[in-house]
């Protein structure tokens, strides 16, 4: 079975012809968040993204494998985000910290779907999927954490417990889509500016 054979059956309007991936993603992404794993089924899915269930399954081969997609991919983007913020802001570490915090808290903002399906169902990944997206989120941490060690080594932060302060940092940073109001009155910019002098703070930078 191919892309083409998607159907139309959302809203009674067709999914483009080759925009079948997109689409799924989209609508799993709003089922996950709204139903949870265990309560999401993959008909609803394919439903909500107009496509037929064998169109479908030619481009994910059961529920769980959809799901580990789109936590991998969640953190592949969030991932490539802190490279492109700390790529030109040179090698001092207060500048790569706020650089990297500021790009954690923008994606928290704009990706709040992804990041909460993250918070609440990983637990529902299969061994072989958690083990995986576990040595991706690895290397986000290992961005955190070379920074803050560096800035310890160079004299830039004085915190005594460097592993903690990261675990801190990200935490708060994390919680973000759990009760952030984009209609509120503080703005993304604002917020990454707050979140930014509280992880100063904690490395006592």
């Amino acid at each position: 079975m191919t892309a083409a054979s998607e159907s139309s059956a959302h809203n009674g309007s067709a999914i483009p012809r080759g925009q079948g991936g997109d689409a799924l993603s989209v609508a799993a992404r709003e089922i996950f968040a709204e139903r949870g794993y265990h309560g999401a089924s993959i008909r609803d899915i394919a439903k909500r993204a107009g496509l037929s269930l064998s169109a479908l399954y030619y481009w994910h081969s059961s529920k769980q494998e959809l799901f580990a997609g789109l936590l991998e991919d969640s953190v592949n983007d969030y991932v490539q985000a802190c490279d492109a913020a700390l790529r030109d802001c040179g090698d001092d570490p207060v500048e790569r910290l706020r650089a990297i915090v500021r790009a954690t808290v923008d994606y928290r903002v704009r990706r709040r779907v992804e990041s909460t399906i993250a918070v609440r169902e990983i637990r529902n990944l299969e061994h072989e999927h958690a083990r995986r997206l576990a040595a991706l989120r690895e290397s986000a941490t290992r961005l955190f954490q070379d920074i803050i060690d560096d800035g310890v080594r160079r004299g830039a932060f004085s915190c005594e417990h460097p592993v903690e302060a990261r675990l801190a940092i990200q935490a708060a940073c994390n919680a973000i889509p759990q009760w952030y109001d984009p209609e509120s009155d503080v703005g993304p910019a604002e917020l990454a500016d707050r979140y930014v002098t509280i992880a100063l703070r904690i490395v006592g930078a």
